[in-house]
């Protein structure tokens, strides 16, 4: 009744100053019945109408003792008897400050009210119900307000906030909240104008938003802001904590900067500052991937004199170091170290020194690592299965790949598009095409999506095969896909396009490259150098050069391997010979690629003395044979009648972790059989088969060359039951006396 009593004296009131105005009677007699309904300004003959603010006040006092659960929703029934209140922000600010004793419920009406038709967001309003809830100590309610300013873009309540329209105090705090809502959005831009609007007006940002803001520059590699906001931090006089010099230490090594990073270290401890761990382990870290080895362990030295604890965070990234540069020895007496010092390793150390052994094609002393892994009670990730099945599909060996991805489902981990890229990979190098498309398809069949680099593999693969429309419907397929070919992708279809095509034209391939938008870089000259080297085209070849260098670009030691690949092949090995001195004046370290393709041509032309003299001058740069070079000299030896060498380096293929192939049995098989060593030839082809290492036709072909093309047959079919029957050498007897 009071509600309905309340609305019939509005509508009288509202209707009588409508009326006329010169009605006076009427007018004094509303506001005698309900004075505090409405107040009227007059001025001359014009007059205007509005409801008294504490109309309002008791209004929404009535609806939340009668109804709880009024302006809990914004469809509630009752809503339209506000509708003067919503669209007049400073009636609504007035009706604010009338019940900001009872601050929960001048929320709970604000909240309601800001979600209504017509509401005028002012950044008034804002202030005062911020206002409110600040002096209250409502903090968490004052975050969701001001989570809306920056929902509906008020960033005129910075002016409003700055210019005095609340206390000071609460203007500052009202300020910074503001600060810490931009830091937890990510947003840049708007954290760098009010940490400025801030400085200039007197206001001192909290420490820890400016932290925040710091962390945010350094993530997103904004170096030279970074810095900026350190230096005005600096110049204002806010606290700079631990937190601040580890950021920016942290930003330093990033930038690879090193000296800054030490200069703040002796600044931070000047102010009575004292370095953490993390301070440390920040430092370790920049100088480990700087290769500044020992100033990184002197770090890890200076934490343990002053007491503070050491970790994996400490060790790790030297560690890491150590392994990338192929220094295993070192890796490993810091692992000790690391042991020693009550820092035990983890997964992702193991996984380091997994990944070195497969880097140098030591997959055995990879494996071994994973055992010792599960030794000590460690669990390995989908990353140390990654690491392990690309080792052995370095090496060709993929039965033992697959043995690898059934392993790491029966343990529960779920394969990735690496772990399928790298298998692929690896039947597509061996040219076991149909396998690698198979399993592209049992990965789409599991849900794990091909990416670019899936298709990449496969149309190199198919390019490599000279199957050209194949080739055409993987990469359509990618685009089909929705996947946006890379510069690796482009720089692919140039490689079969310039093998299957002959004389297609390079500098056109390039031209098309640069309309897709993929800039000229060393890879893609390198490519196209290869393509033309392989044609035989050595003046195109240095027409690349030159336009390489022109572009800023200098050529690398692919660039010079193919080069001197090119002129191998054509019988100039003083040239061949030249460049290679010259690409090693230049500071270019040859690969191992580079060293094989050297090998491999002297030998042919009979000059072992020169080839063992590269050989040797490979392993004193630290630079790993495979299993191609230890192949040609071995082929070389055996060419010579030196089987003894040769089988010298055989064994030593085993002790470095480099297992032979089925061209390396193959080349022993075949020179044994031609000085009538039968036996000998015999235990390699068991050995070769018990390894699991597949012959070929070569094989067959050298092991039985000596016969008639009429017993080879049956020859093959008794070589079976002899090795079944597990008695070579009487067996290989009753041979050789028949």
């Amino acid at each position: 009744m009071t509600l309905l009593y309340v609305r019939v004296l509005k509508s009288i009131a509202i209707s009588a100053i409508k009326h006329n105005n010169n009605n006076s009677h009427t007018s004094l007699k509303v506001r005698f019945l309900l004075p505090f309904l409405y107040h009227c300004q007059c001025s001359g003959e014009a007059s205007s109408f509005s409801v008294a603010p504490i109309y309002f006040q008791k209004l929404i006092y009535q609806e939340i003792q009668e109804k709880p659960w009024a302006f809990s929703n914004i469809f509630w029934a009752e809503s339209n008897q506000f509708d003067d209140l919503i669209m007049d922000p400073d009636l609504f600010i007035r009706v604010l400050n009338l019940i900001k004793n009872r601050p929960r419920i001048a929320l709970q009406f604000f909240r309601w009210a800001e979600r209504q038709p017509g509401f005028k967001h002012s950044e008034q309003v804002f202030c005062t119900i911020l206002d409110i809830l600040v002096k209250n100590h409502f903090l968490p309610s004052a975050y969701y307000v001001m989570e809306r300013v920056v929902s509906v873009n008020l960033n005129g309540i910075v002016d409003v906030l700055v210019d005095g329209y609340l206390d000071s105090k609460i203007s500052g705090e009202l300020l910074d909240l503001l600060l810490l809502i931009y830091t937890r959005k990510g947003m840049v831009d708007e954290c760098l104008w009010l940490f400025r609007k801030m400085l200039n007006n007197g206001f001192l940002p909290d420490k820890k938003h400016c932290n925040r803001f710091l962390r945010i520059l350094r993530d997103r590699r904004l170096i030279s802001l970074a810095r900026d906001v350190y230096n005005m931090m600096e110049e204002c006089g806010i606290e700079r904590t631990i937190y601040t010099y580890n950021i920016m230490m942290d930003t330093f090594c990033k930038e690879g900067d090193m000296q800054l990073a030490l200069d703040l270290l002796s600044h931070m401890q000047a102010r009575g500052c004292c370095p953490d761990d993390y301070t440390y382990n920040t430092l370790v870290n920049g100088m480990s991937k700087r290769g500044a080895f020992d100033q990184a362990k002197e770090m890890i030295g200076t934490m343990l004199r002053t007491g503070l604890k050491v970790s994996e965070y400490s060790y790790n990234p030297l560690i890491w170091g150590y392994c990338e540069k192929g220094m295993l020895v070192e890796a490993q007496d810091l692992e000790d170290e690391m042991v020693v010092n009550g820092a035990s390793p983890t997964v992702t150390t193991y996984n380091m020194f997994i990944y070195a052994h497969c880097k140098q094609g030591r997959v055995r002393d990879a494996r071994q690592r994973f055992y010792s892994m599960l030794n000590n009670n460690l669990i390995p990730d989908i990353i140390s299965y990654n690491i392990l099945i690309y080792g052995y599909c370095q090496l060709g060996i993929l039965e033992e790949a697959f043995l690898l991805l059934n392993d790491l489902r029966c343990r529960s981990l779920i394969p990735t598009v690496i772990t399928y890229n790298t298998i692929m990979h690896g039947l597509c190098k061996i040219g076991n095409l149909e396998d690698a498309r198979k399993l592209k398809d049992e990965m789409i069949y599991y849900g794990v999506a091909p990416d670019v680099f899936t298709y990449t593999i496969l149309v190199n693969a198919s390019w490599k095969a000279g199957d050209l429309p194949m080739a055409k419907n993987f990469f359509d397929e990618m685009l089909h896909k929705g996947l946006q070919p890379d510069q690796f992708a482009e720089t692919t279809r140039i490689v079969g396009e310039l093998k299957l095509k002959g004389k297609y034209s390079v500098l056109s391939l390039q031209e098309e490259m640069l309309e897709k938008g993929f800039q000229a870089d060393v890879i893609i000259y390198n490519v196209c150098v290869n393509g033309v080297c392989k044609l035989g085209n050595l003046e195109e070849a240095s027409d690349l050069l030159q336009r390489m260098v022109a572009d800023g670009l200098s050529p690398d030691n692919v660039t010079y391997t193919s080069i001197i690949q090119a002129y191998l092949e054509i019988g100039h090995l003083s040239k061949a010979k030249e460049l290679f001195h010259q690409m090693v004046s230049k500071g270019l370290r040859p690969t191992v690629v580079t060293y094989t393709i050297l090998i491999y041509q002297l030998v042919g032309k009979g000059r072992l003395d020169l080839a063992f003299k590269y050989f040797s001058d490979m392993l004193e740069k630290g630079i790993l044979p495979n299993v191609v070079t230890y192949n040609v000299l071995i082929n070389g030896l055996c060419r010579v009648g030196r089987m003894d060498q040769a089988y010298r380096y055989f064994a030593e293929m085993n002790e470095e972790g480099v297992p032979p192939n089925k061209y390396t049995y193959t080349i022993l098989i075949s020179e044994n059989c031609n000085l009538g060593n039968l036996y000998e030839a015999l235990q390699l082809y068991e050995e070769m088969v018990d390894k699991r290492i597949q012959p070929d036709s070569c094989t067959y072909s050298a092991l039985l060359k000596h016969l008639g093309n009429e017993y080879k047959w049956h020859a093959v079919r008794y070589l079976e039951y002899i090795l079944l029957s597990n008695n070579v050498e009487a067996k290989a007897n009753n041979i050789m006396l028949d």
